[in-house]
């Protein structure tokens, strides 16, 4: 039987979740991580396997304490307010990171998605509940008649999740409210019906 860890799993996991969110998975060396997280590199491996295993885990973790709460949170509100609730979160956590380290979800998509198949399905899976998200709040505010019915529900998602994205790649470069809060009115402009629908 092991000896029990010495360590808190869930506050380590966060310190390496915090380094490969500031400097990607490739300018990390496990050494980086092991001084990160207050831990020698052999209790790194032992603890998480390998840095490819780790930066897997520290992505989840991501997607549970960030995207997946945001979801749980939102999704009973009305719809136009769940959508709106969803972008106003996004905007403030682009303008609150002095450091511009972005999205970690679209960090990853950009660097890692492309060399690994598993974190390409993890970050495709992630990327979908946003859009079923989106899909469903649409859905909800076309039957209640706050939403337009001129596009389908699927393509209204799918240009959310677009905004979304590209909002979190331009406020890296350019963290502007004024710019990030245009895009937001513009694209709820885009979801409101038309004079002419009952």
């Amino acid at each position: 039987m092991g000896r029990p860890r010495q360590f808190d799993e869930a506050q380590t996991l966060d310190l390496a979740l915090r380094y490969f969110w500031q400097h990607g998975y490739e300018a990390t060396s496990v050494r980086d991580l092991a001084d990160a997280m207050a831990l020698t590199g052999a209790s790194v491996y032992n603890a998480y396997g390998d840095k490819l295993a780790l930066y897997r885990r520290a992505l989840e973790r991501y997607i549970d304490t960030s995207i997946a709460d945001r979801i749980n949170r939102l999704q009973s509100r009305k719809p136009l307010q769940a959508i709106e609730g969803f972008y106003a979160e996004m905007i403030d956590r682009s303008l609150d990171d002095p450091d511009t380290k972005g999205c970690m979800l679209v960090n990853a998509a950009l660097e890692m998605a492309p060399r690994d198949p598993d974190l390409r399905a993890l970050i495709a899976d992630v990327l979908r509940r946003i859009e079923t998200f989106f899909r469903r709040s649409v859905q909800a505010g076309q039957r209640d008649g706050t939403i337009t019915r001129s596009q389908s529900a699927a393509d209204l998602a799918r240009m959310l999740l677009g905004v979304q994205l590209g909002m979190r790649v331009l406020a890296r470069a350019r963290p502007e409210p004024a710019l990030l809060r245009g895009m937001v009115r513009a694209a709820l402009a885009s979801l409101q019906p038309g004079v002419e629908e009952p």
